[in-house]
């Protein structure tokens, strides 16, 4: 079991701050990078374990604090996995409509049957900047892509990201449903058992 009750997350977006705090709960205060610099580490592994454990190790550096990174995006079956690790710059860092409508392009002509993709989340947890037993924790939610986008709620691909198991899509789901079922909250479910958090 490992103590913290604070941690610095890898990360400048305040809707993963408020979403990753919720899952985590309140006895480990959870801090923005965006606190000690505006600087972003160069993304430069070929996998989701690779850059968040690089993110953690830059943000442990920066704040002199424990550092948890999430590295997440989607992995299309009929797309090889892509958008994969580049899921947040897909269309060249045009932001989340335009990341949407090349997607919905590339997916245009293909069946039901092969739309297959899931969300993944990889969470690294790191003790200081040279750990060299970063604690790596994954989540999978398997979905697939819907052929026109559909909610309100959420962020990135979420309107295009049907849920089977709720029958509707991603951002038609409550915030509290989504962080009960996600890819964050399958890997912040691991991660919480690994630092013994109720």
């Amino acid at each position: 079991m490992i103590n913290f009750t604070q941690l610095v997350l890898a990360s400048h977006n305040a809707g993963k701050l408020k979403e990753l705090q919720a899952m985590l709960g309140q006895s480990v205060q959870l801090r923005s990078i965006g606190e000690f610099s505006s600087v972003e580490p160069d993304e430069t592994g070929l996998s989701f374990v690779e850059n968040a454990i690089l993110k953690a190790r830059n943000a442990a550096r920066i704040s002199g604090l424990p550092a948890l990174a999430d590295d997440s995006g989607l992995a299309v079956d009929f797309l090889g996995g892509a958008p994969g690790i580049y899921s947040a710059r897909y269309a060249d860092g045009k932001g989340d409509a335009a990341n949407n409508a090349k997607l919905l392009d590339a997916m245009k002509d293909v069946p039901e049957a092969e739309r297959g993709a899931q969300f993944v989340c990889v969470l690294a947890l790191v003790r200081h900047a040279d750990d060299p037993l970063p604690i790596l924790c994954e989540g999978l939610w398997h979905g697939r892509i819907l052929t026109q986008a559909s909610g309100e709620h959420g962020f990135g691909y979420d309107p295009l990201f049907w849920v089977p198991e709720r029958d509707c899509s991603s951002a038609e789901l409550t915030p509290g449903d989504k962080n009960q079922i996600s890819h964050r909250a399958r890997a912040m479910d691991l991660l919480r058992q690994r630092l013994g958090l109720k």
